[in-house]
């Protein structure tokens, strides 16, 4: 799959690992090496409204807001454009949330 999807400065890849308990994302510049900006699930603090002590929002509505998060650390760094490393992982589900999130938050696929 990495062999297919590279990165570069002005494109960097944004790789996804999913695992039962969260989700990481980084922006990488495989050119130079670098990892540009990155982001965990366990960075969204957003709860139900009308959710207890405890209750958070679903999985799906996390890897949302962790898209949007990410969107705007890459606006940060002046990124626009973007290249999706889905890590091999189906893409629907979390990984779909994900990239519609960062496609809502401004990135360009």
């Amino acid at each position: 799959m990495r062999a297919k999807v590279r990165g570069v400065k002005k494109c960097p890849r944004l790789s996804v690992f999913r695992s039962n308990s969260g989700m990481y994302v980084q922006l990488i510049d495989d050119e130079a090496g670098l990892t540009l900006a990155s982001a965990h699930s366990k960075e969204i603090t957003a709860r139900k409204p009308e959710a207890g002590k405890g209750d958070s929002l679903p999985k799906k509505d996390i890897s949302f807001q962790l898209g949007k998060l990410i969107a705007k650390k890459a606006a940060a760094k002046k990124v626009k454009q973007i290249v999706f490393d889905r890590g091999g992982y189906k893409y629907h589900g979390r990984v779909r949330a994900l990239a519609e999130g960062a496609r809502e938050g401004g990135l360009k696929f």
